[in-house]
């Protein structure tokens, strides 16, 4: 038990960590569902291709072991790589995979996106040959930047990870609710047909939700790099399952409860590793999951919505 409580504070560290990054890829999920009420399940993917760019640009810079150009640089040449191949690549699949089947059911629509994702694998396991690849984290931010307080080493890494994560998470919430684009996105998500009267251009708004979804999975694609020092083609799976875990658990469409959930799901897998060996962590999310949904059916902050007929 002693040794419990001694790992406790470590624990609680990496759970922020992880569930930070969960919940800002949740928050792809609840923005595409909250409005059109589908679940792009090829989110993970494009959260994986994030992290593959990151990693080619992390390369493009590294010589004989070193970084080549000022540390802080690369990494936001890293970011803003992510963000523009993933923004393109979210866009494109609303345009060609979304888009040409709307008018459809909501299998239809599903089924598109699963067919997405299995060509975004496809395409990543051939140009990397299924083979992982290494994230230099050290390089760019030394394993020596850390501090040390109440048993538990919080590195840079994981400050800065937690850090832009929580300002994001809080911008988007700003953004959601008071800005231009927000209030479109939330009267295109309450009634299409009414907001289209009003002068909104809905599709442009669907747009934009993937879009910018899409930039905020390719910013968790680099920092889960970053957090793991390795990613491979299949990651988008197992992080897009436990990001759309997160985005239920919270109250799936909602914002503030993807970010709920995530930081509650980062926590569950970190302390819950506490007691049962790492291999059942996968267990003690979902049963987390089933618990809360129990109890609470519409997930933490989630409303009860009636169907529309």
């Amino acid at each position: 038990m002693h040794g419990i409580f001694a790992q406790l504070p470590q624990q609680l560290i990496n759970g922020l960590t992880l569930g930070s990054v969960y919940a800002l890829l949740a928050l792809g999920y609840s923005i595409v569902y909250g409005i059109l009420r589908m679940l792009n399940f090829a989110h993970g993917d494009i959260f994986m291709v994030g992290s593959l760019i990151g990693w080619a640009v992390l390369q493009l810079f590294i010589n004989g072991g070193a970084v080549l150009a000022s540390p802080s640089l690369v990494l936001l040449l890293m970011v803003c790589g992510a963000v523009v191949v993933t923004s393109l690549l979210g866009g494109a699949i609303e345009r060609f995979a979304y888009r040409p089947v709307q008018e459809g059911s909501r299998l239809t629509t599903l089924i598109s996106a699963l067919g997405a994702s299995i060509v975004l694998q496809n395409i990543a396991m051939l140009m990397t040959q299924g083979r992982a690849k290494a994230y230099q984290t050290e390089l760019i931010i030394p394993h020596d930047w850390a501090i040390s307080a109440f048993g538990a080493t919080v590195s840079a890494t994981r400050l800065i990870i937690f850090c832009v994560s929580i300002g994001l998470m809080l911008a988007m919430d700003y953004a959601i609710n008071h800005t231009m684009l927000g209030k479109a996105m939330r009267a295109t998500s309450q009634d299409r047909e009414a907001a289209e009267y009003m002068g909104i251009r809905t599709q442009q708004v669907i747009m934009a939700a993937f879009i910018i979804g899409s930039g905020l999975a390719g910013i968790a694609g680099v920092m889960i790099g970053l957090y793991y020092t390795q990613v491979d083609f299949m990651i988008g799976f197992s992080a897009g399952m436990k990001a759309f875990t997160a985005a239920v658990l919270g109250g799936i469409g909602n914002v503030r409860g993807a970010m709920a959930g995530g930081l509650v799901l980062g926590l569950a897998e970190s302390l819950g590793v506490l007691f049962l060996a790492p291999v059942y962590k996968d267990v003690i999310v979902f049963s987390v999951l089933i618990a809360v949904l129990i109890l609470r059916p519409q997930g933490i902050l989630g409303k009860p919505v009636e169907e529309k007929v």
